[in-house]
């Protein structure tokens, strides 16, 4: 499948094009703009920009993002083989919310990939690592669609600032803990 000729059945323009900004752009009004852009194809009520100006607001979304991820991956049904799997992913989840409350936002940006990818594939099996995966996702659920083709869309590793991985990581973080 081509994800990013599908994308475009499911998300205007501008939201495209913010990804490609969010993900060049070294500017930290640019960075925040395309990643609220983003976040409004998500489709949850809640306001990223509201969320992300403010240590507070920061602070709660680490907490939601915990506590529902926490949740989905206690209520999700594995096979005996993934149970250590889904032991591990609570794990690597409390120490990635306690990474984030100490702003260690660089350090963290690659677990976070990586325990999203366990997360989906708990909830979905073999098929989360078949290269149909986003179609799919993107069929049976738009808005969890569009944010994988987001999860998937990040570089496995990056040079950014810590601000920069601090939205990219809040933005990911925003559809789960409103999910």
């Amino acid at each position: 499948m081509n994800g990013s000729n599908l994308i475009k059945e499911f998300v205007e323009d501008d939201v495209t094009s913010a990804l490609d900004i969010l993900l060049s752009s070294d500017e930290s009004d640019k960075i925040i703009s395309s990643a609220v852009t983003i976040s409004k194809a998500f489709g949850t009520d809640s306001s990223f920009a509201d969320i992300i100006s403010s240590e507070e607001g920061e602070a709660k979304l680490i907490s939601s993002y915990k506590k529902n991820l926490t949740l989905l991956v206690q209520k999700t049904w594995v096979e005996k083989s993934d149970e250590a799997v889904k032991e591990q992913v609570v794990y690597q989840l409390d120490n990635f919310c306690s990474a984030l409350e100490q702003k260690k936002y660089t350090e963290e940006y690659k677990p976070f990939g990586q325990t999203l990818s366990d997360v989906v594939y708990l909830m979905f099996g073999n098929q989360s690592r078949t290269k149909e995966f986003e179609e799919y996702a993107l069929r049976i659920d738009p808005e969890f669609g569009i944010f994988w083709w987001y999860v998937q869309s990040l570089p496995d590793s990056n040079s950014w600032s810590s601000e920069k991985c601090r939205i990219v990581l809040l933005l990911g973080m925003f559809f789960l803990a409103n999910y």
